[in-house]
């Protein structure tokens, strides 16, 4: 297993994974905050916060999994009221309508969340919705190895480790 982290989200990947977090470069007064992705296909650079130009390369047994996080004027709200990361999802959480952009035969679920004050939503996809008893084991085996820093503590600090001060990215 391979660890990564960066903007207060660390994962010990399992074997399979590839992960990339970053926080795009802010344009304007636009606000950024961290985006997570982890998939057992590789992410090609220019990909999508949810897996647009990733998922298109995903076979029956791969996942995408990705954390995106709001901004703290989400705090509160009704849509995050759940709190902590999911770290069990049943093959019944998935639906082939949740996708974003729905690809024959995925399946995909989402849910919003609030963990250490900090607002974001758990977006998952299965490679084959008919499969999805077989592979959401692996989405549950990532989970298990997340964590997510409060607030005060990924508002501050250092630049993470890897390529550059935006993006880590690792394949294990």
């Amino acid at each position: 297993m391979a660890d990564v982290s960066a903007h207060g989200i660390a994962a010990r990947l399992p074997a399979g994974f590839e992960a990339h977090i970053y926080r795009r470069v802010p344009a304007g007064e636009e606000r950024s905050f961290p985006v997570a992705q982890f998939a057992t296909v590789p992410i090609p650079p220019g990909t999508g916060d949810f897996g647009g130009g990733a998922t298109t390369l995903m076979g029956p047994e791969d996942v995408f999994v990705v954390l995106f996080e709001y901004g703290p004027e989400s705090l509160g709200k009704r849509l995050f009221s759940s709190v902590g990361l999911p770290r069990a999802l049943g093959p019944e959480d998935f639906r082939s309508s949740v996708l974003r952009r729905g690809l024959p035969g995925q399946g995909g679920t989402q849910h919003f969340f609030t963990e250490g004050g900090r607002p974001f939503t758990l977006y998952a996809v299965v490679g084959s919705y008919a499969r999805r008893a077989r592979v959401v084991p692996r989405v549950n085996d990532l989970l298990a190895t997340i964590a997510i820093a409060p607030a005060a503590s990924a508002a501050g600090g250092s630049p993470p480790p890897g390529p550059g001060p935006q993006a880590v990215q690792l394949w294990n």
